[in-house]
């Protein structure tokens, strides 16, 4: 994907952090836009960034609640949040939010470039949504719902297929358990259910589901589907 002229809102208090990004992305061939603060934040949406990455401790606007702001002006840009290590609540619910990723700090350039990447790739799959979806030797045909691995055509039960699909349709997006349950049994909350569900797909569908290659997990968060290729 090619980042010329694609702007990027970074939203975050901490000067030597904006110094960090603006270098980092600005090399790659990012336009970069920065705000300190919220009151900021939200003018600078008037630039339509294609993708926003914001820090959720902010000194005016809780970080949730700019999340909601921007959801509420923008349903569609990508939002990438950094989050401080330990706060797992704080990452469930900026993603359940509508954030489409997050990232802990500190973090490695090269990780959140490649979650930017994601994050763009995805916005661009929803908006032409494709009816083939393949990641290394998976390929799931939402057209005629045909699930393969290399040649081998994978028979799911409805629930399994389901799990799947949802996955496919977020593809390189964490997805927490919240999400899944709600897309998947409207009423249910247990995320046991969940674990039950992901176990036996992956039984389907991994070479070795005890060291997953498609369906990873986001430890006390939710799942997450390799991107496609």
């Amino acid at each position: 994907m090619n980042a010329n002229s694609i702007k990027v809102l970074v939203i975050d208090d901490e000067p030597p952090i904006r110094k960090l990004l603006r270098m980092g992305l600005s090399t790659q061939g990012y336009d970069i836009l920065e705000a300190s603060n919220g009151k900021n934040a939200l003018e600078m949406l008037a630039e339509e960034p294609a993708l926003i990455i914001l820090d959720l401790g902010l000194p005016d606007i809780q970080g949730h609640d700019l999340l909601r702001m921007i959801r509420g002006r923008n349903e569609n840009v990508p939002v990438v949040v950094l989050s401080s290590r330990g706060d797992e609540a704080g990452k469930v619910e900026a993603l359940d939010l509508g954030a489409d990723d997050y990232l802990t700090k500190p973090f490695g350039m090269d990780e959140l470039l490649a979650r930017m990447r994601a994050a763009l790739r995805h916005q661009l799959q929803v908006q032409g949504e494709r009816p083939v979806f393949r990641s290394g030797d998976l390929s799931v045909d939402l057209v005629r719902r045909i699930v393969k691995v290399g040649e081998k055509e994978i028979k799911l039960s409805p629930k399994e297929y389901d799990l799947l699909r949802v996955l496919v349709q977020h593809a390189g997006k964490v997805l927490t358990h919240r999400f899944l349950l709600k897309e998947l049994w409207d009423e249910l909350t247990d995320a046991q259910y969940l674990r039950v569900y992901v176990r036996q797909l992956r039984q389907k569908i991994e070479a070795d589901p005890e060291r997953p290659q498609f369906v990873l997990t986001e430890t006390g968060i939710g799942y997450r589907l390799r991107a496609a290729d």
